[in-house]
């Protein structure tokens, strides 16, 4: 790791399974290329940080204590982990492995490099989850890591000249571009070399390497910054991660000199195939283009009077030759809507334009979507378009930079939402879930993946604050491995970052486990989104955007609060849902209460399933989520001596801001609603 910057959960400390003993690279059959290149450095890192030795078996030879072999490399080795990890092997894909303990030697076996990357990777994880031990005589233990989609991905929204506005990366907490600086790649990557390694640990396969809204210099990048992204490419290459541009949909006129971008045009179609040949010349394994249109000022098939279908196949076929993807976004909404109109929903704006299109996208087009059908709240519903489109591939695009979840000043987890979005069965019981959908499990039988927007920066800590490195972690495991316990996956995080002082484990859970559920009862109550203050998106204010053209309300009168979305009396949102959601959520006494004031506009004294009224349930929340804070700044400050020094005075330092946040939000929130509703609160404590 580069001097002088945190090492994050890869610690030389956590090589230990690999490097305490003897470790042998068995591939005969593969190519010494960049990536068995970097499984071999790992075990020689590791042997050099715990004292182990790189051997070189032979039939007749003691077993090492760790191999990492082909089924070509294990043909000679009689050996119960051996021959556990090889049978099977046959079916594993170019990214699985099998791992086998047993008889007191750990095997990873896989077809590919990569599989042999992921596997050791595999074996460093496991060292750290609750019981972990060396492999007695006796045990037998048998793990096959197969990713679940195909598409493990993380855009980055850096910029590469500082934006007015945006800055150098748009919603980036965590310092400056690890990639970028005065509109040209770094001279030195090796914090970029570090944190692909970061990312291979986790199972990530590809990065975005710009912002999806496309600047000037940006748009360059396909032309003469190409040399720029070759460079990037052959840093991420070593762990199996494929680089992705974000292009702008005016290309062909801002950067080709055309006068048209119609995707109809022949013309423009060419330029395309053109650019897309000269890219994949440079870098064979380019993985493709992300394309936002359409969507907040940035040019789309609108303007020529085409559909997104159109715009996405136009360049899907440029890139389709060379085994390349288009992912294009399903954010598109009218940011320009008139907020005394009531019927026009910013909610149904996917599923209204991209519904209509199932069917009509090609192979080579991966429909990104977000989670959520509003825009990466701290709680919404799951979006329609994941039900609606089984002939289309769909990525469901997630969020792990915290624009509205505290921006890495506030500790939350959001391990958890996410597990319960990739657990949710848009079809009900015995349907099919969202990590189905998004595999190819799904009706149509269409994978893609997930993909989400990354949270580094050159921050020191990666993230900003320590704690937020958990959201990239939890990220790569669960879009891996999306059946996880995410309580699990943090206490993985947990021990490779902190180690096994039992006392310091517990008081990080203590912060995190329930950080999610403390930074809901802090913000906005039930579902019904926003309150935070327009532009940077930070801090409380409750009618922050209740006049604005963005579509973001909340509808809070004297009499009430909520937005009607049924279809008897409101937006008909409820029904794009497929059945039995388009009716639960159509009825008052149906809909899950976390979600109530997002589909329901309902007096302040609705009762809740738990007795408690819509404004008691307010104040009851933002009082406690202040009182969570307060004791999760006492937890912390007992971790002191525990923890390295730097990395306790970061956190405290931003628990600091976290509880004066969760305070204004308390007071500003509370005293909103008191005056009103002007129903006081039940217990009698102070609002202003």
């Amino acid at each position: 790791m580069t001097e002088d910057v945190h090492a994050a959960w890869l610690p030389d400390r956590v090589l230990a399974p690999l490097g305490r003993g003897g470790a042998a690279l068995l591939a005969p059959d593969l190519e010494d290329g960049p990536v068995l290149g970097a499984v071999r450095a790992e075990l020689e890192r590791a042997a050099a940080a715990h004292g182990g030795r790189i051997t070189t078996w032979s039939p007749g030879h003691a077993v090492p204590d760790v191999v990492l072999a082909t089924p070509a490399g294990l043909a000679d080795l009689r050996h119960p982990a051996a021959e556990g990890a090889a049978a099977g092997a046959a079916d594993l894909s170019d990214e699985g492995c099998r791992v086998v303990a047993a008889g007191g030697a750990t095997v990873v076996c896989a077809r590919t490099a990569t599989g042999l990357l992921r596997g050791l990777f595999a074996v460093v994880r496991a060292g750290a989850r609750p019981g972990a031990r060396a492999a007695g005589a006796e045990d037998v233990r048998v793990a096959v890591h197969e990713p679940d989609a195909p598409w493990r991905v993380l855009d980055h929204w850096d910029n590469l000249v500082e934006h007015p506005v945006m800055g150098v990366v748009e919603r980036g907490y965590a310092g400056a571009s690890l990639f970028w600086a005065d509109g040209r790649v770094r001279e030195d990557l090796s914090r970029v070399r570090d944190y692909a390694r970061l990312l291979a640990s986790t199972d990530v396969n590809a990065v975005g390497l710009n912002n999806v809204n496309v600047h000037a210099v940006e748009a360059r990048l396909l032309m003469d910054g190409l040399d720029d992204v070759v460079r990037l490419a052959d840093v991420f290459r070593p762990y199996g991660i494929r680089v992705l541009l974000s292009v702008s949909f005016a290309a062909p006129v801002t950067v080709g000199g055309m006068d048209t971008s119609d995707p109809l045009d022949e013309g423009v179609r060419r330029w395309w195939a053109d650019r897309a040949a000269q890219v994949w010349a440079r870098i064979p394994d380019f993985g493709g283009f992300v394309v936002k249109a359409d969507s907040e000022g940035q040019p789309g098939p609108f303007a020529y009077g085409r559909t997104h279908a159109d715009g996405a196949n136009a360049l899907a076929r440029a890139v389709a030759p060379h085994g390349g993807t288009v992912f294009w976004r399903a954010f598109v909404y009218d940011h320009h809507q008139d907020w005394r109109d009531r019927s026009t929903d910013r909610a149904r704006a996917a599923h209204d334009h991209f519904a209509p299109l199932d069917g009509d996208f090609d192979d080579a087009v991966v429909l990104q979507v977000k989670h959520g059908p509003m825009d990466f709240q701290v709680r919404e519903p799951l979006s329609p378009v994941v039900a609606a489109m089984p002939r289309t591939r769909l990525a469901v695009e997630l969020q792990v930079t915290q624009e509205y979840t505290g921006q890495q000043q506030h500790v939350c987890y959001l391990g958890v939402p996410w597990s319960e979005v990739l657990g949710w069965l848009p079809w009900g019981d015995g349907g099919a879930s969202v990590a189905d959908v998004v595999a190819g499990r799904g009706p149509g039988g269409c994978a893609a993946g997930l993909v989400a927007v990354s949270n580094v920066g050159r921050d020191d800590f990666w993230t900003g604050h320590p704690l937020a490195q958990a959201n990239l972690y939890a990220f790569g495991r669960l879009a891996a491995e999306p059946r996880l316990d995410p309580l699990e996956v943090l206490h993985e995080w947990i021990s490779l970052t902190f180690g096994d002082d039992a006392d310091v484990v517990a008081t990080v859970h203590a912060l995190m486990d329930d950080s999610w559920r403390t930074y809901e009862d802090c913000t906005a109550p039930l579902g019904v989104g926003f309150m935070v203050r327009p532009g940077h998106h930070y801090g409380p204010d409750v009618d922050g955007y209740e006049y604005t053209p963005w579509g973001t309300y909340h509808f809070a009168d004297r009499d009430g609060i909520g937005v009607d979305r049924t279809r008897a009396t409101g937006t008909g949102f409820t029904g794009q849902y497929p059945p039995p959601w388009r009716d639960v959520y159509e009825s008052l006494s149906d809909c899950p209460d976390e979600l109530l004031l997002f589909f329901h506009h309902v007096p302040y004294e609705h009762r809740l399933a738990d007795g408690t009224t819509v404004v008691q349930h307010v104040y009851d929340t933002h009082f406690r989520g202040a009182e969570r804070v307060e004791e999760m700044v006492a937890a912390w400050e007992d971790a002191a001596g525990r923890v390295e020094p730097d990395v306790h005075a970061r956190v405290r330092e931003r628990l600091a801001e976290q509880l004066r946040s969760a305070r204004e939000w308390r007071d500003q929130v509370n005293t909103y609603f008191w005056r009103k509703s002007g129903v006081p609160d039940a217990h009698g404590r102070t609002i202003h």
